[in-house]
């Protein structure tokens, strides 16, 4: 419940910025720092499906201290060029195991949703998970008051955990 709460507040936040313009200022414009990521394994495929959901005034202000590059995900014209430091900057800061083994994360790309972005990334083919780790520590580098939502789903069952920093870890069985 807490999950669809800080979902809803999200996207509702970021509606309330698009509908008045005038409140982008960052700490009027969304003073709770937020994140999620949703991991799901997808049994078809065999593999894990990650979406992470950000900001993307913080997401833009992460990646650039990060890489000390001017950030524009907005910018179609820059998108090529920002998928390099967004796959940079997930590398980083979001790590998946499953069953006790590292799971390499492939970055298929980044889209812009209103006043958020969603990064997609998804794992080779592995086993049915019975445990899943991971580590997010998503903003971590700009907030410490950041809390990152983590939702883990295998064969339709959706476990959820905050995050709330300097906490970066969680683990679910299944």
């Amino acid at each position: 419940m807490i999950a669809f709460t800080i979902r809803t507040v999200l996207y509702g936040l970021a509606l309330m910025g698009s509908v008045f313009p005038g409140l982008k200022s960052e700490k009027a414009f969304h003073p709770l720092h937020v994140s999620t990521s949703d991991i799901s394994y997808n049994a078809k495929e065999g593999k894990m499906e990650v979406i992470c959901t950000i900001f993307v005034d913080d997401f833009e202000s992460a990646i650039a201290k990060q890489s000390n590059a001017k950030i524009d995900l907005i910018k179609p014209e820059q998108h090529n060029a920002m998928d390099i430091l967004v796959k940079k900057y997930i590398d980083a800061n979001l790590h998946i195991k499953t069953n006790g083994t590292a799971a390499s994360l492939t970055y298929v790309g980044y889209e812009n949703n209103r006043e958020v972005v969603n990064v997609y990334l998804e794992t080779e083919k592995v086993a049915l998970p019975k445990k899943v780790d991971a580590e997010v520590s998503l903003l971590h580098n700009l907030y410490n008051d950041q809390l990152n939502i983590v939702h883990i789903t295998v064969s339709g069952n959706r476990k959820s955990a905050k995050l709330e920093f300097p906490n970066k870890t969680i683990s679910q069985s299944f």
